[in-house]
């Protein structure tokens, strides 16, 4: 991996130097030039050391330069400006990059950085009292995107979907239907206060079995059945939702089974014999800033009596949290606490959780809390996934024509598909929001970026088909030197791929992939345009056909990376633009 190369180029020059230290080689970051003209690689590591090291930071970069090994994917190293470190690809290592592609076909782009690292990755885990909305979609794209990252730059990842089957809200759902099911008998039953509203509810109540609820409307358990047969019912809906949105999880976990096997109480053990818990009416531990939010955040879920608070501010919350409600009763932070003592448990060494922007707030009060439990202090990252505004044909989208309630993942998937929607929701970065235009995501145009790249495989493809009727084939041979600035260009985007990886995996940035791929498809439309690929010249021709193999297993790789196809034809509405 070049990143790798050129990392321990720098250890060698550091160390000629007489610098080397890990603090000072832990400094080194390496980014790719926009401009082709500042070289393949760059770093600033001179400027960033050279305060430390008591040297001016351009003589501290001519040192390193002269220092450095040439070998290998690297022929030069360049200062420029005020200390930068430019270095360029050995023509070598150019001619050979298409022919090393096709050789490692879908291993190209992977890496070993993570050395096995397991990383659980919960996302989605929307609540199973309604229908999966467009923010839900946006999750589905982002963690299953993150997860297979973080197996393609060595990590061990899994994705977990964490199922809300108990408390209040799934009590209220089932509520809900129970009315939805006697209204539908003819019985007059109101829904109950705060209950469930949506149109899915009679589609619910419709399903359910009339002789099995009639019986259930007024038993003592009565309520129990309608709640799990709502539930499973939810469940069976989401998963079904996600599998078609090509979106699947190695373990649908339920929060009744933290409490059913007794690792609420547990963890309230474990947190009490570390002396993380304590009696009373109101925190002790509370910041100036929250002294004014005590009453009505925490007050009410203590009550008039003494309530069981957790130590978290000496964690970095606002303030103490309560854990059991005075009447012992407890609130949603002690399972939360409980879930992730299991994925600790269970040999993950990080989490990743996907919330929505609803949970902003609460990341610093779980993260404390882990930490009062004993996890480490970084076993648990947050990233907020931002709202999404549907716009069709410019006006923006509130409702959905078929449930009469926010547009839900279904709706989603039969209006603009899976790929495109895919695309779309990862194109930018998690925590911004996201203007979705519908109507775009449906054209099959060069505007539409998810078509871009598609169609660009699928040019490809067809290159390749000419080819063949030719009897031409980009059969692995020797290197041919690149001669065309288009080639270069090309060949140069390519190499870049796996570092691109590499860097929204650590970084937990799937943006990084779209993107990328769109300047790919950029280049190898300008390389299409600028070269002829196959003609007179049989030995240039395989050469060519072989750096559009090589283009094409790179889109395919980034495409699967997204969860979104690579097909081989395409229609198109627009010729694609030089």
């Amino acid at each position: 991996m070049i990143w790798t190369e050129l990392r321990s180029g720098m250890a060698t020059a550091l160390e000629a130097a007489g610098l080397l230290t890990s603090e000072r080689l832990a400094r080194l970051e390496l980014a790719i030039p926009r401009e082709p003209s500042h070289g393949d690689w760059t770093t600033n590591l001179a400027m960033a050391i050279a305060k430390d090291a008591k040297r001016p930071p351009r003589l501290l970069a001519e040192e390193l330069a002269k220092a450095y090994p040439l070998g290998g994917s690297i022929g030069a190293v360049e200062v420029a400006g005020p200390g930068f470190l430019n270095f360029r690809y050995t023509d070598a290592f150019v001619a050979s990059l298409p022919a090393r592609i096709l050789g490692e076909g879908e291993s190209f782009g992977r890496s070993e950085h993570g050395a096995g690292e397991a990383i659980l990755v919960e996302y989605v885990s929307a609540n199973p009292t309604g229908p999966m909305n467009v923010v839900s979609a946006r999750a589905a794209a982002v963690g299953s995107t993150l997860v297979r990252l973080l197996d393609a730059a060595g990590y061990a990842a899994a994705g977990e979907f964490y199922v809300n089957d108990a408390g209040n809200q799934v009590d209220l759902l089932g509520a809900s239907v129970a009315a939805r099911f006697a209204q539908r008998l003819g019985l007059e039953r109101e829904v109950p206060e705060g209950g469930y509203q949506g149109q899915y509810l009679h589609a619910l109540a419709a399903q359910l079995p009339e002789a099995d609820g009639r019986a259930a409307l007024d038993a003592p358990e009565g309520a129990k059945w309608f709640r799990d047969q709502v539930l499973s019912r939810m469940v069976a809906r989401q998963k079904q939702d996600l599998a078609d949105y090509g979106v699947t999880f190695e373990r649908w976990f339920l929060e009744s089974t933290l409490h059913q096997g007794g690792a609420v109480d547990e963890t309230l053990q474990t947190l009490t014999g570390r002396g993380m818990t304590y009696r009373s009416r109101g925190p002790l531990g509370v910041s100036e800033a929250a002294q004014g939010r005590v009453n009505a955040e925490e007050g009410a879920a203590a009550g008039a009596a003494e309530a069981t608070w957790l130590k978290t501010f000496e964690y970095g919350d606002d303030m103490d949290r309560v854990v059991v409600r005075a009447d012992g009763r407890p609130t949603y932070l002690l399972p939360d606490i409980a879930y992730h003592r299991d994925k600790r448990a269970r040999g993950f060494r990080r989490a990743i959780n996907l919330w929505g922007p609803d949970h902003h707030a609460y990341v610093a009060t779980l993260s404390a809390a882990l930490q009062a439990c004993g996890l480490e202090r970084d076993f648990l990252q947050v990233l907020i996934v931002q709202q999404v505004n549907l716009l069709r044909d410019g006006v923006e989208v509130k409702m959905s024509k078929r449930a009469g309630e926010f547009v839900t993942l279904r709706d989603l998937i039969d209006e603009v598909g899976p790929d495109c929607a895919k695309f779309f929701f990862l194109m930018r970065a998690t925590n911004s929001h996201l203007d979705f235009d519908m109507t775009l995501a449906r054209a099959q145009k060069d505007e539409n970026p998810a078509y871009y790249v598609q169609y660009a495989h699928a040019r490809v493809a067809s290159v390749l088909r000419k080819g063949a009727e030719a009897g031409l084939a980009p059969e692995a041979g020797e290197a041919h030197a690149v001669t065309h600035l288009a080639e270069a260009h090309l060949v140069r985007k390519l190499s870049t791929f796996p570092e691109i990886v590499r860097g929204a995996a650590i970084n937990r940035e799937p943006h990084r992939i779209p993107g990328y791929l769109i300047e790919t498809a950029a280049e190898f439309h300008r390389f299409y345009h600028a070269c002829q690929i196959v003609g007179e010249d049989p030995v240039l021709s395989r050469h060519r056909l072989r750096l559009c193999a090589a283009t094409q297993r790179v889109l395919r790789n980034g495409l699967s990376l997204m969860g979104v196809s690579a097909p081989d034809r395409l229609e198109r509405e627009a010729e694609i633009p030089a």
